[in-house]
């Protein structure tokens, strides 16, 4: 899956030279947590409303509050942002979007084409994603599934799902030491007759899920 397939385009976006309570504005106005800092096209930056709380004075402050409010009217974003954020391309993979992701302990990642932000991968994107390739919400059934990690096994649960007429649609395995769990999304609510040929040919149907 490429992040281009998947990214959100045209983000909303603040200038290091905003002040942070217009950047705050726009976080609360459209309801997100981070904004990739733009000048020209490029990508600058990325601002958090956690980079806002650590630069904001602390509750404890003997400042009034017209003085708070001066003193962040005028702190600029560039001062708050994370500067040379992690970046991905386009024609990435959303797996090495969410690998980045992790690795770096971010929340969003800027996507960037010919040195200019054309949009952004978040959290929400990866955990989309994650739910749409299991297949979580599809009509029909969630099988998991122990067998042995042995080649040839994915090939005997699509010949057998097959017998049965029933269309594999979702895979996902989890590999283990000796056994793998096999996650199969199958296009229908009816698989009794399968799992009976599943436990019969040696697998185990550890869980079931139907969505109607």
């Amino acid at each position: 899956m490429l992040v281009k397939n998947r990214m959100t385009a045209n983000p909303f976006t603040v200038a290091p030279t905003d002040s942070v309570p217009q950047a705050l504005a726009v976080m609360t106005k459209h309801s997100v947590r981070h904004l990739p800092v733009v000048s020209q096209g490029a990508v600058v930056g990325v601002l958090s409303r956690n980079d806002i709380a650590a630069a904001s004075p602390s509750q404890a402050t003997s400042l009034s509050h017209s003085e708070l409010t001066y003193l962040l009217d005028k702190l600029k974003v560039s001062k708050v942002m994370t500067r040379d954020p992690v970046t991905i391309s386009p024609d990435g993979l959303l797996e090495e979007a969410a690998t980045a992701m992790r690795d770096n302990k971010i929340e969003l990642l800027p996507v960037v084409d010919d040195g200019k932000l054309v949009g952004v991968i978040t959290e929400s994107t990866i955990l989309d994603a994650f739910i749409e390739l299991l297949g979580f919400r599809d009509h029909g059934t969630r099988l998991t599934v122990e067998a042995a990690d042995a080649p040839g096994v994915l090939a005997q649960l699509g010949q057998l799902a097959a017998r049965h007429a029933i269309n594999i649609s979702h895979v996902a395995v989890y590999r283990g030491q000796q056994n793998s769990d096999v996650v199969v999304g199958l296009n229908t609510t009816n698989t009794g007759a399968l799992e009976a040929d599943l436990e019969a040919e040696g697998f185990v149907v550890k869980a079931k899920l139907v969505n109607l």
